[in-house]
């Protein structure tokens, strides 16, 4: 197998969450996404495209599905992230199916105009994943990717279509429309984040038409569900936790304390009603992919 190639720099998050925190649930995540993953990237790669960078490797889900897309060709695969414990399992995740291909891993900030410096190069298809709505100015952001994408190559972005939904609308305890409430908590939890974060610009305008301004051409979009219908397996049991715990952690002070105490026993493994245990929960969200070309000087 490749050895991964490290490269460190200066890199922090922008928007106060320790990334470095969420490696399991990263982990768990990519296990859960893993059949979308592997049609997403083979949506992505061209039969010509010999190089791509993945900026925000996660816990190397992505990373390592376009290595092995890339494994019988050979060509070259950079990770960019900028928490160190991320980026180290990225890459070893990419290494275990990386024979043939190149691996390098970059520590570095996407939102730093030292990011083209220390990449150092540009590749046939740059992708970020879940990851520019995290940078202080998206746009600016948008075209720094931009740098990194190679003459005739491109960027592809990838960011939330619609709301998860993993509730019925009544659980049968509390108020009907449970899940509702909880997300709209999170919606404004996240309009906090981005106004706190120092820096932070507004994108007053759709991402397809931001790729258009940052200098991408042929832009298009679609999306993909990610659909676990009722009663889901272990992974989309899990997934559906995950998702309740993040709700909870971006509900307090924004629910009544009744919704709250809702959620608590759908969380709670000795409640009749913990949601681990039913078997109408399920799992659907769309994400939805952004595309567009490097013109050719």
């Amino acid at each position: 197998m490749a050895a991964v190639r490290w490269y460190f720099v200066a890199g922090h998050s922008h928007d106060n969450i320790d990334w470095d925190e969420h490696l399991q649930r990263l982990r768990d995540a990519d296990e859960f996404n893993a059949p979308e993953v592997a049609e997403l990237v083979a949506a992505l790669l061209r039969p010509t495209d010999r190089s791509v960078i993945e900026i925000g490797g996660g816990a190397g889900g992505t990373a390592a599905a376009f290595a092995a897309a890339l494994a019988d060709s050979g060509g070259a695969l950079t990770i960019v992230d900028s928490a160190p414990q991320l980026l180290a399992a990225a890459g070893s995740h990419a290494e275990q199916v990386a024979d043939r291909v190149d691996v390098r891993a970059v520590q570095a900030d996407a939102a730093a105009d030292s990011l083209v410096e220390a990449v150092g190069q540009q590749a046939d298809l740059v992708i970020a994943a879940f990851v520019v709505h995290h940078l202080p100015d998206q746009l600016a952001g948008l075209r720094r990717l931009v740098s990194l994408v190679r003459p005739g190559g491109r960027l592809a972005i990838v960011e939330f279509g619609l709301q998860t939904k993993v509730l019925p609308a009544d659980v049968g305890i509390g108020e009907p429309g449970l899940e509702a409430r909880l997300i709209a908590a999170r919606e404004e939890w996240f309009q906090q984040m981005r106004a706190e974060m120092t820096g932070s610009v507004r994108l007053p305008m759709g991402w397809a038409k931001a790729l258009s301004e940052a200098g991408l051409a042929e832009v298009r979009s679609w999306s993909y569900l990610v659909d676990r219908p009722a009663p889901v397996d272990r992974t989309g049991r899990e997934a559906v936790l995950r998702r309740l715990h993040l709700l909870r952690r971006n509900a307090e002070d924004r629910v009544a304390p009744e919704d709250l105490a809702v959620l608590d026993q759908l969380l709670d493994e000795s409640s009749e009603h913990y949601a681990g245990n039913r078997d109408d929960v399920y799992y659907l969200t769309a994400n939805t992919v952004h595309l567009g070309t490097r013109p050719a000087v």
